[in-house]
């Protein structure tokens, strides 16, 4: 059993690539990776990694699923003294994933062709974001 913690700064809201980041600790062996968001307004995401229009395209529908706090259709929302991205950020954590779990295969996750692990960045300002990995061996 292994654990890490990898973080990720982020500059605004989108999702950032850590998929090689996380390939490149895991133990060369078969097993399970579990991942975990240390924090309530990011998430995790496996998504296509080859056209960066789909990462921008999620980006946009979030914001436009769930704008700021400041927006006409959110004053029923009172969690708002955090600024207009706080309680809309806990909103889409609430609505994405923010553990995921991946088999690994002789040391390679067993993504497919076009996946990628990412980081969702939900607030408007620069963050550092934590991800605790947790590799569970196969038994022997």
């Amino acid at each position: 059993m292994a654990q890490h913690q990898l973080t990720c700064q982020t500059t605004g809201p989108g999702l950032y690539e850590i998929t090689n980041d996380v390939a490149a600790w895991l133990p060369r062996r078969d097993g399970l990776l579990t991942l975990l968001i240390r924090h309530t307004s990011a998430s995790l995401l496996i998504q296509e990694n080859a056209d960066p229009e789909v990462q921008t395209d999620l980006t946009a529908f979030l914001r436009r699923l769930v704008p700021p706090s400041d927006h006409p259709s959110m004053t029923y929302l009172t969690h708002t003294y955090e600024g207009p991205d706080d309680m809309p950020g806990h909103i889409k954590a609430a609505l994405l994933p923010v553990n995921l779990q991946i088999p690994v295969c002789a040391g390679r996750m067993n993504l497919g062709t076009w996946q990628g692990i990412y980081v969702v960045e939900h607030r408007d300002h620069p963050h550092t974001r934590s991800v605790a990995l947790h590799f569970q061996p196969d038994p022997d």
